[in-house]
């Protein structure tokens, strides 16, 4: 569809048509392959990589993730016990 719309000179609106789809759809996908080129339009939705599949690089990113996650539990666990401290020492 995609080279049927580059082909097509970029008629999104005619190449929606023809695939029963929205411009939108079209514009996005042409947009996307533009950029990224036929790659860009794999379905990446489902099953996570496991963390022997991830590269160096994306494993760090996870454990950074990891840990800013871990960090803003932390935050807000110390805001709850502070305020637990404080309402017991107004009752006291």
């Amino acid at each position: 569809m995609k080279l049927y719309c580059i082909a097509k000179d970029k008629d999104y609106q005619e190449t929606a048509e023809v695939y029963h789809v929205s411009y939108q759809q079209v514009y996005q996908w042409v947009k996307k392959y533009e950029t990224g080129g036929g790659d860009a339009l794999k379905d990446r939705r489902g099953r996570k990589k496991s963390r022997e599949e991830l590269t160096p690089k994306e494993k760090i990113k996870l454990k950074i993730k990891e840990i800013e996650s871990e960090n803003e539990r932390l935050k807000a666990e110390n805001a709850f016990l502070k305020k637990l401290e404080e309402l017991e020492r107004r009752r006291s």
